[in-house]
């Protein structure tokens, strides 16, 4: 075999041995880090508003979210994972999509983005999103990000440090809002 031949198929498996290595189009290259949160959650679209109470536990590979009455009862839990998403009703009727996003806009009439929000939630950018605009503060916290078509905006509590978690996020596509404040974190070990 000439040696042309040999460097040519070396330089062939290499490019295809990086390829494999890589992330599929779109894709996170990693999950953000698990977490559980309390908060309330405000939603505006179409003219129409909700709002609630809400627990989120993030874990590697499944998101639980409840929204709750002020009192704590349940009006509707959202399982998912790499499987799709399922939400139960407060009236056990369960309605069932491919994702979080879409199941939310099929079933509460909005869209909840959550791999999105699972990483601005905690401060941090989506990996291999499509990023418009990215501003953090003098202690460099993210304080507003363009990402994907949402302008997102944080608030952080000025007496925390650098890596404090965010208090308040607000989302906006469109005519879509989104206000997430959120009351208290638990950090969990995936």
């Amino acid at each position: 075999m000439s040696r042309f031949r040999l460097c040519a198929m070396l330089a062939a498996g290499a490019v295809l041995a990086a390829c494999a290595a890589l992330p599929p189009p779109g894709a996170p290259a990693q999950r953000a880090a698990a977490f559980d949160l309390m908060g309330r959650v405000a939603v505006t679209h179409d003219g129409r508003a909700f709002s609630s109470g809400v627990r989120w536990q993030h874990l590697a590979g499944r998101d639980e979210i409840w929204l709750l009455t002020p009192v704590g009862q349940t009006l509707a839990h959202i399982e998912a994972d790499a499987t799709g998403a399922t939400l139960t009703a407060a009236d056990g009727k369960q309605h069932r999509a491919g994702d979080a996003g879409s199941l939310t806009r099929e079933a509460l009439g909005w869209e909840l983005p959550l791999e999105h929000l699972s990483w601005w939630v905690r401060g941090e950018i989506l990996p291999g999103g499509v990023i418009g605009e990215v501003v953090r503060d003098q202690q460099g916290r993210l304080v507003r990000l363009r990402q994907d078509g949402w302008q997102i905006t944080l608030t952080h509590s000025p007496a925390n440090g650098p890596a404090a978690l965010p208090q308040r996020l607000e989302l906006a596509r469109d005519a879509h809002r989104i206000r997430l404040v959120i009351d208290g974190w638990r950090q969990e070990s995936q």
